[in-house]
């Protein structure tokens, strides 16, 4: 971590503590709770990684549909 970059983050965290201190406490609980939702959201998005256990399980239609029939078909489907 370059040190530029470390004093811009530790001036966000000093800005951040000096209008939160000003909050009520109540307000300053929400912005706990906020912050942690907002982590909890990031840590499920960025956290997992795609499941490709499907590949190849239809690697025996192939050669019988084309995307094209799968699209016609999938419109039967739904109805249009």
């Amino acid at each position: 971590m370059n040190i530029s970059y470390r004093t811009k983050m530790s001036d966000k965290i000093k800005s951040l503590q000096e209008v939160i201190k000003k909050l009520s406490p109540d307000k300053q609980n929400e912005v706990i709770l906020f912050a942690k939702k907002l982590l909890q959201k990031e840590n499920n998005i960025s956290g997992k990684k795609m499941d490709l256990s499907w590949a190849g399980a239809l690697k025996e239609y192939k050669n019988k549909y084309t995307s094209l029939n799968l699209q016609k078909k999938a419109l039967e489907w739904w109805g249009d």
